[in-house]
């Protein structure tokens, strides 16, 4: 019998020839990411199980990225960002993303660097950006978006705070091969829908436990003429189905995107013709409609058309999820020209992408400046408001507001105030509702 490219992943950082969903392996991990939020209770437990004066397994392998608590003025926050700084000098990381890591007693001479160049922004769109993110490879993050990574052919899953720390020591984990349900979809894709209304359109269907602990392929004509930013949106919310990681086949797309990011060499694995599926489920895309996730559950699916008469407080246009160059370029095009009616905020995921919205141009004027002229507020590239953050984090929701969001998940107090009602949606839908003050369809506004 073959195997699913999650499992041949994983044989391989195993060193055995095949393995089987529900089997218990070592794995070999090449890639541990870790961020301001857990990266403080990660690196305590480290300390404490391997000593005070213990190293990585491979300060090449080790990646910090601060981007949800960085830009406020909570002390604690600032104290989670100065604990980074400590071990990242101690321990010689290669890649350190931040602004103020500069010419410090005990910082290696490599990291004299300027914002442009040491910050990055939100961690699962830096891990791309910086070619962290390769097919074939093995990556766990203390963050629970890390299957992001899966758009690239990669094993990539989130773990704890104690799971990272053994990683940090060893360089393994003991992980269960997850057994692999199957997402196809076929057709072309409407220029009214997005990658978020694929993956909301999943959730939807199979709810937010039905994949589990599974791995969730996703193929067909549909997927493979995705960008690699909207791959990565799909991939990013397998979590909120309760997958254990998302994953597409690397394909010519892929390895354009990491020709200039990486020149370290990658493997590509594919499904075998024979592999074994848990099931398979099939969806035509040309079918599909602009997707909402209402208030509480990303599984919580409605139709945007539906859900006309739903009034909202505020737009919310970033995240991971939604703070990408694609998910802004969409946002532009329905704004431009036009004023929005309610407060909108607009959060670029990295340093990369808000320098992009000054170089790409929309009718003669940049990107910034649509948003500027619909009477946007745009905010510093970080995870903001999508983790509700300190008091006075760009964009949290302190009131009991209704909120249209592009990010991936809408519990209650996810962005702030317990109360408020965040409704999941595409950039797209998410812009045209900002014109209008309600839930709007995007057909409305792209005829």
């Amino acid at each position: 019998m073959g195997m699913t490219i999650t499992e041949r992943i994983l044989a391989a950082h195993a060193g055995r020839d095949s393995v089987s969903p529900g089997e218990n392996i070592w794995v070999n991990v090449d890639t541990l990411m870790t961020h301001d939020v857990c990266g403080p209770p990660t690196i305590g437990i480290f300390r404490e199980q391997f000593g005070r004066k213990a190293k990585v397994f491979d300060p090449r392998r080790v990646v910090i990225i601060p981007d949800h608590y960085i830009f406020t003025a909570d002390e604690n926050a600032h104290r989670n960002i100065a604990l980074l700084r400590e071990f990242a000098a101690e321990q010689g990381l290669v890649s350190f993303y931040d602004a103020d890591f500069v010419n410090k007693p005990g910082v290696p001479t490599g990291y004299r660097c300027t914002r442009d160049t040491c910050y990055s922004g939100v961690c699962h769109s830096t891990l791309a950006e910086k070619g962290h993110c390769r097919p074939g490879e093995v990556m766990l993050g203390t963050d629970s978006h890390t299957c992001t990574a899966g758009a690239f052919g990669q094993f990539a899953t989130g773990i704890g705070n104690t799971e990272a720390a053994f990683v940090l020591g060893t360089g393994k984990l003991w992980l269960k091969v997850p057994p692999t349900m199957r997402f196809r979809f076929e057709g072309r894709m409407p220029e009214y829908l997005m990658a978020k209304d694929l993956i909301l359109a999943v959730i939807g269907e199979i709810g937010t436990d039905g994949a589990t602990y599974r791995a969730m392929e996703f193929v067909g004509s549909t997927i493979d003429a995705l960008s690699i930013e909207e791959r990565m949106t799909v991939c990013n919310m397998a979590i909120e189905a309760g997958g254990k990681n998302g994953i597409m086949a690397a394909d010519i797309r892929t390895a354009e995107y990491l020709s200039d990011r990486t020149d370290i060499d990658y493997r590509v694995f594919r499904s075998d013709e024979d592999a074994e599926f848990l099931s398979t489920h099939d969806f035509d895309t040309e079918k599909l409609e602009p997707t909402i996730a209402q208030p509480h559950s990303p599984g919580n699916r409605a139709t945007a058309r539906e859900l006309s008469s739903q009034k909202i407080d505020r737009s919310y246009i970033g995240s991971c999820t939604g703070g990408k160059l694609t998910d802004l370029l969409a946002a532009a095009r329905v704004l431009r020209g036009r004023k929005v009616r309610v407060d909108t905020f607009i959060v670029p995921a990295t340093v990369t992408v808000d320098r992009q919205m000054d170089q790409i141009h929309l009718d003669g004027k940049s990107v910034r400046q649509v948003f500027q002229d619909a009477g946007c507020h745009i905010g510093p590239p970080s995870c903001a408001a999508c983790l509700g953050g300190p008091i006075d984090t760009f964009g949290r929701a302190n009131e009991p507001l209704q909120v249209v969001s592009t990010t991936n998940r809408n519990f209650p107090g996810r962005m702030g105030h317990k109360q408020a009602g965040i409704f999941l949606a595409s950039p797209l839908t998410a812009a045209a509702s900002a014109l209008t003050g309600r839930i709007t369809d995007p057909r409305e506004m792209l005829q």
